[in-house]
């Protein structure tokens, strides 16, 4: 009776192994071979259970009760430790390879009986962090170089529109002599960024020689360092109306405002913008809403802003550019000194004398106030003198320095926004903060030392 029972285990043993071992051998393809290890593991803790509940005990099991547990808890801690299957294919793919994952690092695989797997790939290198001078040139990339088409597109539009308005009112205002209109400005510099959205049309009045002279707004009843007034002289020997430009006298000094709202009708109404701007492919309309003589200038590829600018030159000794410019209260009738032209020389004569990157700062200056909602109250004529400032100073303006020199020129600004006081660089008597109220001191000033304890957060 012993020897049948022993016959039928080692039967039920050897049925058992051939379905143990056809399981293993498709859950091979099934579920890989990290699949088949773990069911492998949990048949082979089933199988021995069977066989301890099967077979009849003996000393020798008593003895091995011990081992057997260890065991077990050997099988539970590869089962807790062997990484989660990745989803397998169905089996309805069964008839297509399947593709087997990849072992993973923190558990490799043992090696298999079956056929080689490939070694792990190498991982890619985490991206490596960037310092503040790396994203300063990839926003200076971003958000402040004007690709070359658009310049050379804006620079066209503005040229054939001066062309355009010259003719305009040589037709249209004859016994007045203007000068040859001139587009410019920080487009035309090398100064502009983000966009080419901006162009300066000089409309130049040409006065006669030794009629006119310039005496400074300080001597005026204005009393403002930022303008002059144009004088009319040689009464005695040349009276009223031996000038053209007498017409617009007013208490013997040439009004800036009385040009103004000549210029402002011609523009709005009596030029036929419609066609002109068919004949160059865009559409044209003067501004109506602002106290400047604006153009704005839609074509498919860019919107520009062309600002029409009279202005007074070559009336002293000293060459100084003076435009008619929308003053308020007592200095209306005079004209504002325009000291673009001098900072912009200097900045590009500082730049080519240790192939500095100042005007390349300025760039990312205002691009960055631009799209601020706090400092975007700080325009071009508030960063150029900070720029200008650092600029005459002994230091390193290689493109290595431009992120220490931005953390600078933030340090400038905030501490003249402390004093409250930012004065203009060729004429120290001008405050270019004087325009700001308080409140929005303290705005600028909070965003600025916020920035620059987190440099980052600007771009």
């Amino acid at each position: 009776m012993a020897e049948f029972s022993q016959k039928r285990g080692r039967q039920r043993d050897e049925v058992l192994g051939s379905t143990v071992d056809f399981l293993l051998a498709n859950a091979r393809l099934v579920l890989g071979v990290g699949g088949a290890a773990v069911l492998g593991i949990a048949t082979l803790a089933v199988k021995r259970l069977i066989d301890r509940a099967t077979s009849p005990r003996d000393e020798d099991d008593a003895k091995g009760d011990t081992t057997c547990l260890e065991e077990s808890w050997k099988e539970l801690t590869l089962l807790k430790t062997t990484p989660r299957l990745q989803p397998r294919t169905p089996p309805a793919a069964l008839s297509q390879p399947a593709s087997l994952p990849a072992p993973l690092p923190s558990a490799p695989e043992g090696p298999s009986d079956t056929e080689p797997q490939p070694l792990p790939q190498p991982s890619s290198p985490a991206p490596l962090c960037l310092t503040f001078q790396e994203k300063l040139l990839a926003f200076e990339r971003d958000h402040v170089t004007i690709p070359e088409a658009h310049v050379a597109l804006a620079k066209q539009l503005a040229g054939d529109i001066a062309l355009e308005l010259q003719a305009y009112l040589r037709n249209k205002f004859p016994e007045l002599p203007f000068g040859a209109l001139v587009p410019g400005g920080p487009l035309y510099d090398g100064l502009q960024g983000g966009a080419a959205s901006r162009v300066r049309l000089l409309v130049p009045l040409v006065l006669e020689v030794g009629l006119w002279g310039l005496v400074p707004g300080m001597d005026t009843v204005a009393r403002d360092p930022r303008c002059w007034a144009v004088r009319r002289t040689q009464l005695e020997f040349r009276p009223r109306g031996s000038s053209p430009w007498d017409r617009f006298l007013v208490g013997g000094y040439l009004s800036s405002r009385v040009l103004l709202e000549l210029l402002r009708k011609a523009l709005a109404s009596s030029v036929n913008w419609p066609a002109i701007g068919g004949l160059l492919g865009c559409l044209i309309r003067p501004s109506v809403a602002s106290e400047e003589l604006l153009l704005d200038v839609q074509h498919e590829r860019l919107e520009l802003t062309v600002a029409v600018l009279l202005a007074v030159t070559g009336a002293d000794a000293e060459d100084r550019l003076l435009l008619a410019w929308p003053l308020e209260g007592l200095a209306g009738n005079l004209w504002l000194q325009d000291l673009y032209p001098a900072e912009a020389a200097r900045l590009r004569a500082l730049d080519e004398r240790d192939a500095g990157t100042r005007r390349r700062l300025l760039r990312l200056l205002c691009g960055v106030c631009r799209g601020h909602p706090a400092l975007g109250r700080l325009d071009r004529r508030h960063l150029t003198q900070v720029v200008l400032r650092l600029g005459e100073e002994e230091v390193d303006w290689a493109e290595a320095a431009l992120g220490e020199r931005f953390l600078q020129a933030l340090e400038s600004l905030i501490d003249s926004l402390e004093r409250a006081s930012l004065p203009c660089h060729f004429n120290p008597g001008v405050n270019l903060l004087s325009g700001l109220r308080e409140e929005e001191i303290d705005d600028i000033g909070f965003a600025l030392y916020s920035g620059l304890q987190a440099p980052e957060c600007l771009l």
